[in-house]
């Protein structure tokens, strides 16, 4: 990136707009490696270290192991009244730093904002805020109140505010969305019980959680993440070839990892990208390689899961979680068959509906992207799934469940081993792997071939099961694959559709397809094969 910002504009960079101003101390010294000369930072992560508002409006430094970087305060004023507020109100702003003998505001902020987000460009290009904001700050420049400057000439410009250490942080929204659900819930309701006033005066102080926590709420994002550490390693082994490297690089792309306001986990296609490129890594990494089974706690959840590959495919089974299949990858199409998002419970899906407040016009200004999310409201609760998806998820239903209701998450299983442990025994050959899985009542063989194609045996005790109870494995697949079910009574389908809240409000999206065979449960067995 170095390379080609000093190709097409001729200038050295040598600092950073941290990525979503995310920042951990050990940071300094990984930027300073990096020829990171300084970096910019919201003006909270000072706030919550310790620092006043009146200490943020000069350069301060930092260090990790002798590493030194510089530091930026962003400054949040800045960024709600630019674009979204008429010039003169940031004119306005700007001489109250100077009459207060303040020497710096920074400003960094996204593009979009100027256009991209509803509302902005209309606001922006329409009514005629750009030309007005352009004309406002050549006013200032003309007068001598304000200079327009560069990051780095500013360190060479504005004296040092001295030493700072900053504590783990990222913008205040990102610290909320981290958050499990009820605590998001708790958050609000403390913000509201605070008020305008006291909050304020305590912002820095009450905060949400660490962005890391995104892997935790999110095992699909989680999955990503480790697969990418997991394969990063075995670059390492095999001498980092440039293409695997290139595809691993590719895959730490941050924005398919969370979620916000901005879709982020819930959009497939930008997991679907992160896959691709985590499976070009593999497809390099394990070229002439035979069918092996590595037993390997890869999600770092404290329990072990099957890691089943060959030049041709990647499976991993979680024995833990009732054999069910996590991700399968064909290297042929790049394609995980196993990306599929669990519906689960928001806390925006509660946030019950009260009076909307918008303020629209020149004269006010616009919405921001945040007062679009606290404006958003649901007429009815989207399904959500009571058990985590994967392929093969087996249960038994009584015959009286409907498929509206299995569609929906409106019914209660006969029996499920979605969570249930079980053993699991390996065998492989030059041609296939087998991996028998064994709980309770229930024996689930899965026989891969070399390409990564799947046959799976189950047998059941019949004792225990009521006599019209249907045998029902769930297949939750990023796209279509071929299921042959012989004996099968029927297979139930159906599209995996989300609800999340978006820039644009809450929006549906299809996150893949559900396909269920169901046997009647005294057959006592049944197959299946899942092809291409």
């Amino acid at each position: 990136m170095r390379d080609y910002l000093k190709q097409r504009f001729g200038a050295n960079a040598t600092g950073l707009w941290l990525t979503e101003r995310v920042w951990q101390p050990e940071l300094a010294a990984d930027l300073a490696a990096a020829g990171v000369a300084y970096a910019l930072v919201d003006d909270r992560h000072f706030l919550v270290s310790g620092f006043r508002h009146d200490e943020l409006h000069e350069p301060h430094h930092t260090e990790s192991d002798g590493q030194r970087v510089g530091l930026l305060a962003i400054d949040e004023r800045l960024r709600y009244l630019i674009p979204f507020r008429p010039p003169e109100e940031t004119a306005s702003y700007l001489r109250e730093l100077r009459s207060q003998g303040h020497g710096l505001a920074v400003l960094a902020d996204d593009g979009e904002k100027f256009g991209g987000w509803p509302g902005t460009k209309d606001w922006v290009y329409g009514s005629g805020w750009l030309d007005s904001f352009l004309k406002t700050m050549d006013r200032l420049i003309t007068a001598g109140e304000i200079k327009l400057s560069t990051a780095g000439a500013a360190f060479r410009e504005v004296p040092s505010g001295g030493l700072a250490y900053l504590g783990t942080a990222s913008y205040r929204e990102m610290e909320k969305w981290a958050l499990p659900p009820a605590a998001q819930r708790d958050l609000t309701t403390l913000e509201e019980e605070l008020g305008p006033k006291h909050l304020a005066a305590s912002a820095s102080f009450v905060r949400g959680g660490h962005w890391h926590h995104f892997l935790v709420k999110y095992p699909e994002s989680n999955r990503m993440h480790k697969t990418m550490l997991a394969l990063s390693t075995l670059s390492r082994r095999r001498g980092d070839p440039p293409e695997a490297r290139r595809a691993i690089g590719r895959a730490q792309c941050n924005d398919a990892y969370w979620h916000g306001v901005f879709g982020g986990l819930y959009l497939p296609h930008l997991r679907t990208a992160i896959w691709r490129q985590l499976a070009i890594a593999e497809r390099v990494l394990r070229q002439g390689e035979p069918l092996l089974c590595e037993e390997i706690d890869l999600d770092y959840d404290g329990f072990n899961e099957l890691w089943v590959h060959s030049a041709q495919f990647s499976a991993v089974i979680s024995p833990q979680r009732g054999g069910a299949i996590e991700l399968l990858t064909r290297f042929s199409d790049l394609t995980n068959f196993a990306d599929v998002l669990t519906r689960r419970r928001e806390s925006y899906h509660e946030i019950p509906k009260g009076p909307q407040h918008h303020d629209g016009g020149k004269e006010a200004g616009t919405q921001s992207i945040h007062d679009i999310e606290r404006a958003s409201r649901l007429t009815s609760l989207p399904p959500v799934d009571a058990e985590p998806r994967a392929i093969l998820v087996d249960r038994l239903l009584g015959d009286d469940v409907t498929h509206a209701q299995y569609s929906n998450g409106t019914y209660s299983p006969i029996r499920s081993w979605a969570v249930v442990p079980m053993t699991a025994a390996v065998k492989i050959s030059a041609d296939t792997a087998v991996i028998t899985l064994r709980a309770k009542d229930l024996e689930k063989r899965l026989t891969f071939d070399a390409t990564g194609c799947l046959a799976v045996a189950y047998s059941w005790n019949t004792d225990d099961s009521p006599k019209n109870a249907l045998f029902a494995p769930e297949l939750s697949l990023a796209r279509d694959v071929a299921l042959s079910a012989p004996a099968a009574t029927e297979t139930w389908r159906y599209p995996i559709t989300t609800v999340a809240r978006s820039e644009r409000g809450f929006e549906e999206t299809v996150q893949g397809v559900s396909l269920t065979p169901r046997w009647p449960v005294g057959i006592g067995g049944a197959v299946l094969e899942l092809g291409t």
